[in-house]
C-alpha cells in the first residue's frame, strides 16, 4: 500500500493534468472502472475514464486557464481529502472561483472513486452560462 503522501500526490497530479486540459495524461491516473460523482449536481455517477472525460472536457471547454489552489489535504489509508479553490479564467479576463472538497479513493496506484463537493449556488452565481 502507498503511503499517505504518495496517495495525496497522485490525486494532485491528476487534478493538475485535468486543469491543464491534458486529458490523456489525467485520465491515465484513473482506474478503468473508476466512478466519478459531482455531488451537488445530483447527476448519476459516471464510470471509467471515458465517462469522466465526457463530463470534464465540455466543462473545461470555455475556460482559457484553470488553476487549483490546494488549501488542505489529508489521507487516511487509501482515501484522500483535498480542500481547494478551483479558479477558471473565462473570456474578457473574468475569473470564476469555487471552493471544492474532493474525496479520492486510491486502489492499486489508480483513482478508483472521485467525488467533488461544492456549493452549487456559488458557481451558478459566478458562472450563469453553465445553465444556458
Amino acid at each position: 500500500m502507498a503511503d499517505a503522501q504518495q496517495t495525496i500526490d497522485l490525486a494532485r497530479k491528476f487534478l493538475m493534468a485535468m486543469g491543464d486540459k491534458k486529458f490523456e495524461e489525467g485520465l491515465g491516473y484513473l482506474s478503468g472502472d473508476c466512478v466519478y460523482e459531482n455531488m451537488p449536481l445530483g447527476m448519476d455517477a459516471v464510470t471509467g475514464p471515458a465517462g469522466v472525460r465526457a463530463v470534464l472536457e465540455p466543462f473545461f471547454g470555455p475556460t482559457l486557464k484553470n488553476e487549483f489552489v490546494f488549501l488542505r489535504e489529508a489521507a487516511s489509508g487509501s482515501t484522500v481529502f483535498i480542500e481547494r479553490v478551483d479558479r477558471h479564467k473565462l473570456a474578457e479576463d473574468r475569473w470564476v472561483e469555487l471552493p471544492v472538497t474532493g474525496v479520492f479513493e486510491i486502489e492499486d496506484g489508480k483513482i478508483k472513486i472521485w467525488r467533488d463537493y461544492f456549493d452549487l449556488p456559488t458557481i451558478l452565481a459566478a458562472w450563469p452560462e453553465l445553465v444556458d
